[in-house]
């Protein structure tokens, strides 16, 4: 006769904060000009918290979004940290480790207070990691400063396949987690007319439409 106990409430998904981007927190946006981390292709922050780096990522797709932290700009041999959307609706976050041009998932994964949310065909997480860690070839310390990877893609079955686009962006210096930026990409579709090349095209054709042909 007595009713079962209802489950609590789960807190939901705190939305990521733009505002605080290159004062209490480094971000990277690739997208559209003056995109935010509900509307960029591409979104990633950090920020130090005590002993731990807290990241967010989000990214326009239904399958996964990752930074890869790496020494050379280039994908292999790096530590890899991966919000995954399974097919049950949920965000896991993962750690993995690339050979070559294969993610491998490693078990030892250094993310706690993880959490994440699929929501309007968007995948996005938060996550903590340790700054320093044992030695390990698949786990960096963050102290350090390393090339940051961006990359998302689908995924089939909860498992990841490859990115979406052929060169995904990467940070143009090694990033420094004690220092926060606020760093816009353009993604390709905004590209076209930033190029000097373009500009100079521009101008001339102008300069001769102005002055009319002979």
């Amino acid at each position: 006769g007595y009713p079962f106990p209802t489950a609590p409430p789960v807190d939901p998904f705190a939305k990521i904060k733009v505002d605080d981007c290159g004062k209490t927190k480094g971000c990277f946006r690739y997208g559209k000009p003056g995109c935010n981390a509900e509307t960029c292709d591409y979104f990633l922050s950090y920020r130090m918290i005590g002993a731990d780096v807290e990241f967010e990522l989000s990214a326009d797709t239904d399958g996964w979004v990752a930074v890869g932290f790496s020494s050379d700009k280039k994908m292999g041999g790096d530590d890899v940290m991966a919000c995954v959307h399974d097919d049950n609706g949920r965000v896991r976050i993962q750690h993995f480790y690339n050979v070559g041009q294969w993610a491998k998932e490693i078990q030892r994964n250094p993310a706690r207070d993880e959490e994440g949310v699929f929501e309007n065909n968007r995948v996005t997480c938060r996550f903590k990691r340790p700054v320093n860690v044992p030695r390990d070839e698949t786990i960096v310390d963050l102290h350090l400063s390393w090339y940051y990877l961006f990359a998302w893609g689908p995924a089939i079955q909860g498992s990841i396949t490859r990115h979406d686009i052929d060169s995904p962006p990467t940070s143009e210096r090694v990033v420094s987690i004690y220092k926060y930026e606020d760093i816009f990409m353009p993604s390709a579709a905004y590209q076209t007319f930033s190029s000097p090349f373009c500009l100079l095209l521009i101008v001339a054709l102008t300069f001769y439409l102005l002055m009319g042909t002979p």
